[in-house]
């Protein structure tokens, strides 16, 4: 990182303004989750192979919900094996450090940012979160962990009749459905955060994102809101991409090539002078 650019984010740090931090799958990928449209995002069903764009559907929770929970389940699993790594961990210290100027806004539903330390109130999860459910029939808008009976599946388990009484709506006995974002709703306030991650992208003064490629909606509008409010945008990600572009198409914003584990606990350091 050139000199300016540290000096830049040293004057950003002692300033009062926003501190926004927008992540995707390339921050858990280094933690050994796989990114969700890899291979291991595909389930195949008798002879027939679907992709996660025709699993993580409700359309397919109404026509096989057994097989989409199986699948959930699966991920879930794989979430749950991985642990944070210091990219996660930096994040965790930077919100410890800037306190209310800082908010995290993740595409991951692997939970790992809550496990490094990051707070619920500050980390808008605004495609769910892989361990928790909720009634399918929208009983209400309550969300609850998934049960501890219900265990992780290997890709050759079905469900059990017991699986399918714990994954019931606790109020109403209704299925339950998996608290993601599928690819046949839309983003709205309460579950996803999404006028509440616009609010926030309004007054960033310093946009970071890390690892994510900006193929979903809700993400390009943060970046643009604060490209528009003329924010200092950021990019860490090993490949270039639309926020690279972004980032670099700014008066004072840039392109971190790097791995996220490596570039954000090195950008902690710069901002706060401490190091992990």
């Amino acid at each position: 990182m050139q000199k300016e650019q540290q000096r830049l984010l040293q004057e950003i740090a002692e300033g009062t303004g926003k501190i926004t931090v927008l992540t995707g799958a390339g921050i858990s990928a280094e933690s050994g989750i796989p990114t969700f449209r890899g291979p291991e995002g595909y389930w195949t069903v008798g002879s027939k192979v679907y992709h996660p764009q025709e699993m993580a559907t409700f359309h397919m929770f109404c026509k096989m919900p057994d097989e989409v929970w199986k699948w959930y389940l699966y991920r879930m699993g794989v979430c749950g094996g991985a642990d944070p790594n210091p990219g996660h961990k930096a994040l965790a210290a930077m919100e410890n450090h800037f306190g209310d100027r800082f908010t995290l806004i993740t595409q991951n539903v692997d939970g790992l940012h809550l496990r490094a330390g990051n707070s619920l109130d500050r980390t808008y999860q605004i495609h769910g979160n892989v361990f928790y459910m909720r009634c399918s029939l929208e009983c209400s808008e309550e969300v609850y962990p998934i049960p501890e009976a219900v265990h992780p599946k290997e890709k050759e388990d079905s469900l059990t009749a017991s699986d399918r009484e714990n994954l019931r709506c606790p109020l109403c006995g209704a299925r339950s459905r998996p608290h993601v974002l599928l690819f046949d709703e839309s983003y709205n306030e309460h579950h996803y955060h999404f006028y509440s991650s616009l609010s926030t992208a309004r007054q960033t003064g310093l946009l970071i994102v890390v690892g994510t490629a900006g193929a979903t909606n809700l993400p390009n509008q943060v970046a643009r809101e604060v490209y528009r409010n003329e924010g200092v945008i950021i990019d860490i990600n090993i490949e270039t991409n639309p926020f690279s572009h972004l980032a670099q198409s700014t008066p004072r914003g840039f392109f971190i090539q790097e791995s996220s584990a490596t570039a954000l606990p090195a950008l902690f350091e710069i901002m706060t002078g401490r190091s992990l």
